[in-house]
């Protein structure tokens, strides 16, 4: 958990999200699913004048009408209350009256004819005869409005099919201009400025464009939980508002950064100048971004100006980067610790020492002979195993506990910002693509193993987020380590797969199969982790 007192700002409480419900009317049209939304007022209090799914807040009759509605087995008093708000929402909105008569019949324009949709709508329901529908509204996803806006929901995005024998007509006052439209097309209108929706209708659609059929869709519902579920975050990239949901590269920063959601930080890579992330760390990227870096090696600044300062991982040899370190720390560089010995980690070392009027200690493991000559290093003092460097001064302390964790490279380690449950990760665990583990410094099993060390360390001490080596903070510490565990193993069960398809095969022959949703672009720095596994499943007897 990270200390209060390390925030960069100062923390205010987001505004309340207020209960509300949403109806993703579909059918089936000659080219696919299709979607029905309309055109919200110009004049509306939230999103005004974007294309939006009928929908609106749950009233207290919402819950009172219970017994006007049908309900399936494993709907709760939640989603039924939900599902008719969403109900009397498209009735109100669209005239679309999701309802049947006591024999089975389904509502038709006659009914909904004789009905009045500025009237209250239980009593109408109740007075003909007419049972809800609830039971065919299912649940697709579940949206919470972003921390930083004024006016936030907690939102259930519902889906139902559209009644084959009802037409919608928009009540003109808070929906206008009812469409159809296939997913894809809206999003497609939306890019070129000609449909403006807003970042969960965008997310959504993204996602309803992947299914075939109206069928498939509601079968994907069935389970009775949303198939996802988000509360955005929001950030400036190249000067403008960016959102972000759970899953995205960006995110785990902006939660690390402004946690109460408040709009305030940049994304963009910066080269030139360290970024801070908290009072007591800072982010300065060196300028070699590529295929293997990324937007470039992350370099970490950890401490402030009563205790001094650790930095990790100083990065390539590069003048102007090892400069522009020292400057971020007023030269008062406690420490040096590179995570590994790969040449866009440590040859910055030396240089950045040299800088120093009071040159600190390098620190770290030494090489393996396994090593490539390229990554040859040679540190000070070795790192133990479990050893905590400690910073101090003014009250203040920052302890990093170092974490032997070879496989990537053989003398690897990570370091953990005790106080604050922030992993340093180096090269071990990565943002926005899995790391490479290359025989013979690079292991595979000894990788695996000691990404279980590092979950038991999220546990021991906390930890919330992990800095990575390149690539933006990750959130949900844990899960993001348990998530590329399970993808190792998956990608292992391929290449098992594809070692018996053809057991006289070569490397290049796996790489074909196993690798077949990679571009064959990148089949060249992928054969190097997929010879670790086939060295593992040999070791391991695993392919029988």
């Amino acid at each position: 958990m990270v200390r209060a007192s390390q925030l960069l700002h100062a923390q205010r409480e987001p505004a309340v999200p207020r209960p509300a419900a949403t109806v993703l009317l579909l059918r089936d049209g000659p080219q696919g699913v299709e979607v029905l939304m309309t055109r919200r007022s110009a004049t509306a209090s939230f999103a005004p004048g974007a294309y939006v799914f009928p929908g609106g807040g749950i009233d207290a009759a919402d819950a009172d009408a219970h017994a006007l509605a049908a309900r399936r087995p494993g709907q709760d008093a939640q989603r039924l209350t939900q599902a008719i708000a969403a109900i009397r929402e498209s009735f109100e909105e669209l005239g679309v009256l999701l309802a049947r008569h006591a024999d089975g019949r389904p509502a038709d324009a006659s009914d909904v004819a004789t009905m009045d949709r500025h009237a209250p709508f239980a009593p109408q329901v109740r007075e003909r005869g007419l049972v809800l529908a609830a039971d065919q509204v299912f649940l697709l996803a579940h949206w919470i409005t972003d921390r930083d806006l004024p006016r936030r929901f907690d939102v259930p995005f519902l889906v139902a099919r559209m009644p084959a024998n009802q037409s919608p007509v928009a009540d003109e006052a808070e929906q206008f201009e009812p469409v159809w439209v296939r997913p894809a097309d809206a999003l497609a209108r939306h890019k070129a400025g000609q449909f403006f929706i807003i970042f969960p209708t965008i997310r959504t659609l993204e996602r309803l464009e992947k299914f075939a059929s109206v069928d498939a869709v509601l079968a994907a519902c069935a389970g009775e939980q949303p198939l996802w579920t988000s509360c955005p975050r929001a950030g400036f990239v190249q000067g403008a508002e960016a959102r972000y949901m759970e899953h995205e590269m960006q995110y785990g920063e902006l939660a690390l950064v402004a946690p109460d959601g408040q709009l305030l930080h940049h994304l963009d890579w910066q080269m030139d100048h360290a970024v801070p992330l908290l009072k007591n760390v800072a982010r300065m990227t060196a300028p070699n971004p590529g295929v293997m870096t990324g937007p470039g090696t992350n370099s970490y600044i950890v401490g402030d100006p009563d205790t001094g300062y650790v930095v990790i991982d100083p990065g390539p040899e590069d003048p102007e980067h090892q400069q522009r370190l020292w400057r971020a720390t007023n030269g008062d560089i406690r420490l040096i610790v590179c995570t590994h010995s790969h040449a866009d980690h440590s040859p910055g070392a030396r240089p950045l020492q040299a800088l120093c009027r009071v040159q600190p200690p390098i620190l770290g493991l030494p090489s393996a002979p396994t090593a490539r000559p390229a990554s040859h290093f040679v540190p000070d003092r070795v790192l133990a195993d479990g050893e905590v460097l400690v910073l101090e001064g003014n009250g203040r302390t920052h302890s990093l506990k170092a974490i032997h964790t070879p496989g990537h490279a053989a003398n690897h380690v990570c370091l953990v910002l005790v106080e604050d449950g922030l992993l340093f990760s180096g090269d071990h665990i990565l943002n926005g693509s899995t790391t490479v583990v290359d025989p013979p410094d690079g292991d595979m099993t000894a990788y695996l193993d000691s990404l279980d060390r590092l979950s038991a360390a999220c546990d021991e001490f906390g930890i919330g987020f992990i800095l990575p080596a390149h690539g933006h903070v990750l959130g949900f510490a844990k899960e993001a380590i348990r998530m590329l565990k399970g993808h190792r193993l998956q990608r292992e069960a391929r290449i098992l797969a594809a070692m018996r398809q053809r057991p006289s095969g070569t490397l290049e022959d796996w790489v074909e199969i196993a690798y077949a949703d990679v571009p064959p672009r990148m089949w060249p720095i992928a054969k190097r982790s997929l010879l670790a596994h086939v060295q593992r499943i040999e070791a391991l007897q695993l392919a029988g």
